[in-house]
């Protein structure tokens, strides 16, 4: 009725009985989004109540908007969020909220909590997010719930994302869906969800492939999701598996002198991730009386990452047999000959580095949710409580070998026992949480909120004791707020709140800055970190505009400051690129700034949004940083880094405007754009060196349905084709590049995350 209403209306205009119906329609269809306060997708409250600016997507948007994954489109579309091309693979994105990095990267800090379904998605080893893991045609919505939630729990300092997958109850249907393009990218994906009223199911398969618009960067991702379904008349039950087995391709940085030769160039290759996983979990709910709903979720995780990486090394040709690699002090380390390597395909010392993480967790959640009036007013509560535990076995090696005249590396089977690394990490997270929300009149409503985190850490070496180990850690966040409403258009919100997280395994396995390891391979003791904790202020307004050239129009500003106690970041002490260094907590670091988000929908064919957020990222103690790759640095290779310099990574401003036009009912085109100002490069904690240049991005993308069956699409990428880089690092080229330009060699120079060129793909969608 709605969409018919409004769909006439502008062929009407001058008929004011009609335009007068559909504004009441409009108003009585208003529906209330409520949005989960815990990991749980149970429980939850008007998202207008909740005082911060939470940022839902559906499936539906989803798939209007063409991206290529849930990364892809909160890069696009969020406010706040922008992604880099450090690892350059479209499915190992960099994600950044707020400054704050939810990452596939190990070294980096993770501070955002990510769940699928109430499952923890953090790996218990290094917190990392697998972005590539979440399958995004099962997802059903999402929701970004900023500031230091401590009902999120751990690794929640920036913010969490919660996803909810599909069911049978929720998508039921069909479809088939292919796309293929540039590149050689193809991706085909089936989906299919059934009920009859009391069972049901989903299921979702899907692959992707691609060969990569740069040299050796093929990936390929094979994803399966299914769910099975029950519904009573007080309670349901879901039992879901997924299992995924993806290789993929990240060749990393350039140098920024290489991108004469080709920004589809590589420094050094293969770079190899392989990621197998396999979840199990049953979740559900029960009315247990019409105020008082339990729900909870159990879940077994079992994901084996395998890595396979080409690298330079410090090895060169031996001053007396220029057919063998010697160390610094030309001591003789490898026989090309005896290795079986040929001395013409030799250029040079390389190494490649491999590595085996078997990470296995399983744990529950179990809340109560309580809708009980409270002196005659409206009162929300929920409380609860989870465990989760992980086991990771992490086996790293460094083999010895020889750089190939297109920078691959060819091993020699001998293994740098410096580099063997044999250990097992457990770690067990326990958590109580309880969040209140309380109508104190018509208008106003209080929410409070705490969690209490306890959290233990083992460490067992198995090929000595360096990295032997004991961890405890606990607190308890608070978090307090209030939404006031003044009126449908204008709301009041005010919140403060407290989050932290622990040193993962891998920072405690790599923090003597006397003994420096190499990521994601060699570790090599184990110093205790303090743990990091957010302190966080947000406030802001926000309302919906009505009976603007019939539609509306909905909008947020908002300020927020959070800060860093403790936080932890990797020192790097040099080598080729710059993966050899160590963590060390560093003091406080402040995130703080302004966002103005802006959406519409008019005559119900024309929808856009834009979103403005200006961060200010900085280190608030002074420290000495070990960067020997940067130019500015002492003769010792330190930089002085002092309060108010800026963290790099993060660029001051983002700018996005996307919109969608019904041409006709069948036909819509769109398009959106996105500008990143300037940024530091990592290495470059102390702003001596001159920022990554600002860009902006342009993509088109347009749908036609020729009916309810059968809808045709297709986008484009870069839509002006502009050579731009997204991520920075200060690193050293070594003798790597001898056989491109041996003027290249042993500079300290930029090495960038270049974007991806133009691109083009099409496809087709069958629904019934």
């Amino acid at each position: 009725m709605k969409k018919v209403a409004l769909g006439v209306l502008p062929w009407f205009s001058m008929l004011p009985l009609a335009q007068a119906i559909a504004e009441e329609i409009t108003d009585k269809l208003d529906t209330v989004e409520v949005v989960a306060v815990s990991p749980l997708q149970f429980g939850g409250v008007d998202i207008n109540k909740i005082p911060a600016n939470v940022q839902t997507v559906s499936a539906e948007e989803l798939q209007e908007a063409q991206a290529l994954s849930l990364a892809d489109y909160m890069n696009r579309y969020l406010g706040s969020v922008n992604i880099n091309d450090a690892q350059n693979n479209p499915l190992q994105p960099d994600v950044q909220y707020r400054g704050f990095s939810a990452s596939p990267l190990m070294g980096l800090p993770q501070g955002l909590a990510v769940y699928v379904n109430g499952i923890r998605f953090n790996e218990p080893f290094g917190d990392m997010i697998n972005w590539d893991l979440i399958p995004q045609g099962a997802i059903e919505s999402m929701a970004l719930q900023p500031s230091s939630n401590p009902a999120f729990g751990l690794n929640a300092l920036g913010g969490a994302i919660n996803v909810n997958t599909k069911t049978g109850f929720s998508a039921p249907g069909h479809s088939f869906e292919a796309q293929g393009g540039s590149w050689d990218r193809h991706s085909e994906e089936i989906t299919s969800g059934w009920n009859n009223g009391t069972w049901g199911y989903f299921l979702d398969g899907n692959y992707f492939s691609e060969a990569g618009w740069r040299d050796h960067s093929d990936t390929e991702a094979k994803r399966g999701f299914g769910t099975l379904s029950w519904r009573g008349v007080k309670s349901s039950l879901d039992l879901s598996i997924a299992g995924s087995d993806n290789t993929l391709r990240g060749n990393g940085a350039l140098p920024q002198e290489m991108l004469a030769y080709g920004r589809d160039q590589v420094f050094t290759h293969p770079d190899i991730t392989r990621n197998r996983m396999l979840l199990v979990s049953l979740d559900g709910d029960t009315w247990l009386n019409d105020h008082n709903q339990l729900s909870g979720t159990m879940y077994y995780r079992r994901n084996k990452i395998n890595t396979y990486n080409g690298d330079g090394s410090e090895f060169g040709p031996c001053t007396a047999d220029p057919n063998a690699l010697c160390n610094e002090d030309d001591e003789e380390l490898l026989a090309l000959d005896g290795a079986g390597i040929a001395a013409e395909d030799a250029v040079e010392g390389g190494t490649i580095n491999t590595s085996s993480t078997l990470q296995q967790s399983f744990g529950f959640a179990l809340q109560n949710a309580f809708d009980h009036k409270v002196f005659g007013r409206d009162n929300h509560l929920v409380g609860g409580a989870s465990f989760d535990h992980g086991i990771a076995r992490y086996h790293a090696d460094t083999e010895l070998g020889a750089l190939t005249p297109d920078r691959g590396v060819a091993g020699s089977g001998i293994l740098l026992q410096d580099s063997h690394v044999r250990l097992t990490a457990e770690t067990d997270h326990y958590g109580l949480f309880l969040t209140d929300t309380y109508a104190l009149t018509d208008k106003l409503d209080v929410t409070v909120s705490g969690r209490y985190n306890q959290s233990h850490i083992k460490l067992r070496d198995h090929f000595g004791n360096d990295l032997n180990g004991t961890h405890s850690y606990d607190r308890f966040n608070p978090a307090a707020g209030l939404t006031y409403a003044f009126m449908p258009e204008l709301t009041f919100y005010g919140n403060y709140s407290e989050s932290s997280r622990v040193p993962t395994p891998m920072e405690l396995s790599c923090a003597d800055p006397n003994a420096p390891c190499k990521l994601p391979n060699a570790f090599v003791s184990d110093p205790a970190l303090k743990q990091v904790v957010a302190n966080t202020f947000e406030t802001g307004l926000r309302g919906r505009l009505k009976n603007l050239l019939p539609g509306y129009m909905d909008w947020n500003l908002g300020l927020f400051r959070a800060i860093n106690n403790n936080d932890i970041i990797f020192q790097s002490t040099g080598g080729v690129v710059a993966n050899t260094g160590y963590f060390s907590n560093v003091g406080s670091t402040l995130r703080q700034g302004v966002e103005l988000g802006l959406s519409g929908n008019f005559y119900q064919r024309w929808r856009w949004s834009t979103h403005y957020t200006y961060i200010d990222a900085s280190f608030e103690t002074p420290f000495l940083s070990h960067s020997p790759n940067n130019p500015a640095a002492d003769g010792n290779g330190d930089i002085q880094v002092h309060a108010g310099d800026k963290i790099p990574g993060i660029p001051a401003h983002q700018f996005k405007f996307s919109t969608d036009y019904d041409i006709i009912s069948a036909w819509t085109l769109g398009f959106d754009m996105n500008y990143n100002s300037s940024q530091y490069l990592r290495g470059d904690e102390a702003n001596l060196t001159a920022k990554l240049p600002a860009f902006v991005v342009f993509n088109l993308r347009s749908e036609y349905r020729f009916n309810q069956h059968v809808a045709l699409f297709g986008r484009v990428n870069n839509l002006f084709d502009r050579e731009y880089a997204n991520f920075g690092t200060w690193g050293n080229t070594g003798d790597v590049l001898d056989g491109v330009d041996t003027n290249l060699n042993g500079l300290n120079s930029r090495f960038v995350g270049v974007g991806a060129p133009r691109a083009a793909w099409i496809g087709i969608r069958l629904t019934m």
